[in-house]
C-alpha cells in the first residue's frame, strides 16, 4: 500500500515514523541540518561560498577511490574533503593570513585537480559507482542506524569545536585586524575551519548529494542573515529553517516519491526568495517611513539594521 498524505498531521506523522529507514533519515536530517546550519552560517560570513562548493565535489573523487579500495563511500567522503581543505589552506598560506585572491587561486585548482583525479579513480576502478545517482543527488532510503551514529559523532566534534573557538573565529570573520591586535591566532582558526566545513560538506553530503548539498549549508544561512544581523538569533533562526526545510522536505519525498535533493533544495531557494523579499519589503518601508516622517521605531533610533557589520556585535566585549 502507497503511503497516502492526508489533512490529519498526526496520522501523517505516525505514518512516518512507523518505519525504521524514516526513523533513520530523519535522525540523520536533523544531525546535519543543524550542523550544516551552524557551519554555513559562519561560512557565509566569512564569505567562504567558493571553499563549501569546492568540498562537495570531493565526494565524486572520494567515492571513486574508496570503491577502488574496496571501503565504505563515507571514508572516501570525510577522508578526501578533510584533505582538499588542508590543501586549500596551504596553498592560499591561511596560516599565514587571508588572502582573498590567493584563497580563490588555491581554491579552483584544488576543485579542477580533484574532479581530474575522480576521473583517474574511476578509470581505474574499471565499473559503474554503485548507487552514482544517490551520490550526486542524495537519498534517504540507504541510511543504517551505524550511519547516524557517525554523523552524530562528526557533528558533535564540529559543533564542540566551534563551540569553544566561536568567540575568537567570529571576530577574525568580520575583523581580521582587530582580532590579530587582541591575540587571536587568525591563520590557525581559518585553516581549523576549513577542516571543520569539509567535514561538515561530507556528513550534508550524504543526506543532500553532492550537487546539492549547498541547499542544507548555504540556504538557511543566508536566508537567516537576510533577516537578522543579531548573532543568537541569527543562529537560532539559521538551525530553525534548516530544520523545517529538512523535516518537510524528507516528509514530501515519502509520500510523493519525488526525490528528497530536488524538495530539501527546492523549499530552501523558496527560504530564500522569500526572506529576500522580506527584506526588501522593510527597507522599502523604512525609507518610505523616513521621507514622511523621519526616523522612528528602535531600529531607527539605533542607527542599526540587518544590513550592518557583524563586527559590532562581536567586538564590543
Amino acid at each position: 500500500m502507497e503511503p497516502q498524505l492526508s489533512i490529519d498531521p498526526v496520522s501523517d506523522v505516525e505514518q512516518l515514523l512507523s518505519y525504521p529507514f524514516m526513523v533513520n533519515a530523519l535522525e540523520a536530517g536533523t544531525i546535519v541540518a543543524v550542523m550544516a546550519a551552524v557551519v554555513g552560517w559562519l561560512m557565509v560570513v566569512r564569505r567562504q561560498s567558493f571553499a563549501g562548493h569546492t568540498l562537495s565535489l570531493m565526494s565524486f573523487p572520494g567515492a571513486a577511490a574508496a570503491a577502488l579500495v574496496g571501503v565504505p563511500l563515507a571514508y572516501g567522503y570525510y577522508s578526501f574533503c578533510v584533505v582538499a581543505a588542508l590543501v586549500i589552506a596551504t596553498g592560499a598560506g591561511l596560516s599565514l593570513g587571508r588572502n582573498r585572491a590567493r584563497e580563490s587561486a588555491a581554491t579552483g585548482t584544488v576543485q579542477a585537480g580533484a574532479l581530474a583525479l575522480g576521473f583517474v579513480f574511476l578509470s581505474l576502478y574499471g565499473g559503474v559507482l554503485e548507487s552514482l545517482e544517490t551520490l550526486l543527488f542524495g537519498s534517504f532510503l540507504g541510511i543504517t542506524p551505524g550511519q547516524v551514529l557517525t554523523l552524530l559523532g562528526v557533528a558533535m566534534a564540529v559543533l564542540i569545536g566551534l563551540a569553544v573557538v566561536g568567540r575568537p573565529l567570529l571576530l577574525a570573520s568580520v575583523d581580521e585586524v582587530v582580532a590579530r591586535a587582541r591575540g587571536v591566532r587568525v591563520g590557525a582558526l581559518s585553516v581549523a575551519f576549513l577542516v571543520v566545513l569539509g567535514l561538515a560538506v561530507a556528513a550534508t553530503a550524504q543526506i543532500t548529494g553532492a550537487l546539492l548539498v549547498f541547499a542544507l549549508l548555504i540556504a538557511p544561512a543566508a536566508s537567516a542573515q537576510q533577516l537578522t544581523a543579531r548573532i543568537g538569533v541569527g543562529l537560532a533562526l539559521s538551525i530553525g529553517l534548516a530544520l523545517v526545510v529538512t523535516w518537510v522536505g524528507l516528509g514530501l519525498s515519502y509520500f510523493t516519491n519525488w526525490p528528497v535533493g530536488f524538495l530539501i533544495t527546492t523549499l530552501a531557494f523558496l527560504q530564500y526568495a522569500a526572506a529576500s523579499a522580506a527584506r526588501a519589503f522593510a527597507g522599502r518601508r523604512s525609507r518610505t517611513g523616513r521621507q514622511i516622517g523621519g526616523p522612528s521605531g528602535p531600529t531607527a533610533a539605533t542607527g542599526a539594521s540587518a544590513g550592518e557589520p557583524l563586527a559590532q556585535s562581536v567586538g564590543g566585549s
